[in-house]
């Protein structure tokens, strides 16, 4: 203990004496320019709907029926249980939730009028906004030919009105639901980056052959690199969220300490990931430009700015193995869903799993030798 406390010692001083300058690279850019268009796009498709029909009559039938035709709903449940339907939408397995109510039919003939239900899942904001207007869209498009049925049959002009909810972010605030996928970001550059240009730049001032010729263990050296940039994180993620409330309004509403535990372990393997880099790169311009590029292709094939389940089937595989595409639905659903343990448990083994195995990739690919 009493060399890792010197290793610690060592290292916040040279942390807080040590600026680094970034520099412009072009391959990766060029890579990414290729690449990342092809996910990015604000085209919103595969929408996730539940619809509770209580009617089962042939006009709730062909509404739903013409929502699935339009190519941008995937209907996962049709039941006449609300509380069935809600449940799917709280698990975030239904984007959109449509009630088409008991005499739908009826009443649309008799009195020309009818109301239905639209509760959009705002945890992903651009999802539920999109969405919204995409499943607007389609009943209109019904409502009219309605309207020219019976107008061309000498029957009423009718007319279906929407009454909308959106839960967990009512407001539909854009910064609500942004601000926590950035705040992943940040903890992740600072993370990731830091420690990998940490232990280069100990190599390219030759530190790092005098370390490895001194009775020090690989465990200490490492433990000793990675802890100042774990509390590091742990500070800057603490900061981050006194901001999101202070300026943004933002109040979790699950349990921080759950938030922390999820961050401990993801920083473990943000930080591993670091340490990976630095065991391939022999230069800081070299830890720089690997990290620029996965950080790059992180960020926008997490689920932050264009849903997952829009982006193409192989963008999708990369999605899943994107460890801030499990921290970003993470702190979505316990900052604005108030989600528990049981919520994001299968998140948390997945990040586990990623931490051990990068942290065990590391650890055998460095080798302490002069």
């Amino acid at each position: 203990m009493k060399t890792l406390r010197i290793i610690l010692k060592k290292e916040f001083r040279q942390i807080f004496r040590n600026s680094l300058l970034l520099k412009v690279i072009f391959v990766a850019p060029l890579l990414q320019l290729i690449v990342l268009p092809w996910a990015a796009n604000y085209e919103i498709k595969n929408i996730s709907l539940v619809v509770v029909d209580t009617d089962r009559s042939g006009f709730s039938r062909e509404l739903v029926s013409k929502i699935s035709a339009s190519g941008y709903f995937v209907v996962k449940e049709n039941t006449s249980s609300y509380e069935q339907a809600m449940a799917f939408v709280e698990r975030d397995e239904a984007d959109i939730l449509l009630q088409i109510p008991t005499g739908f039919e009826k009443k649309m003939v008799r009195e020309s009028h009818q109301k239905l239900l639209m509760v959009a899942n705002a945890i992903n904001g651009t999802k539920a906004i999109v969405g919204s207007a995409y499943l607007g869209s389609v009943i209109r498009d019904y409502n009219g030919k309605l309207r020219t049925e019976w107008l061309n049959g000498g029957g009423p002009a009718g007319g279906i009105e929407i009454t909308s909810s959106n839960w967990f972010n009512p407001a539909m605030n854009y910064q609500v639901f942004m601000v926590p996928g950035i705040l992943v970001m940040l903890v992740t550059m600072v993370g990731g980056m830091m420690s990998a240009l940490n232990i280069v730049k100990e190599k390219e001032i030759g530190t790092i052959e005098q370390i490895n010729v001194t009775p020090i263990r690989k465990y200490q050296f490492i433990l000793g690199k990675l802890i100042p940039f774990w509390i590091i994180g742990m500070l800057v993620f603490s900061i981050g969220l006194l901001i999101s409330r202070i300026l943004y309004g933002i109040i979790p509403e699950g349990n921080l300490l759950l938030l922390y535990a999820f961050l401990a372990v993801y920083l473990i393997a943000v930080l591993g990931f670091g340490l990976l880099v630095s065991t391939y790169s022999e230069t800081q311009q070299q830890a720089i430009s690997i990290i620029f590029f996965f950080l790059m292709v992180f960020n926008l094939m997490s689920g932050l700015f264009t849903p997952i389940e829009s982006m193409p089937e192989w963008a999708q595989w990369i999605a899943r193995i994107n460890p801030l595409t499990y921290f970003i639905d993470v702190m979505r659903m316990v900052v604005l869903k108030g989600s528990g343990l049981r919520d994001v448990w299968s998140h948390l083994a997945v990040i586990g799993g990623m931490a051990v195995f990068v942290n065990f990739w590391a650890v055998l690919n460095y080798r302490k030798t002069s």
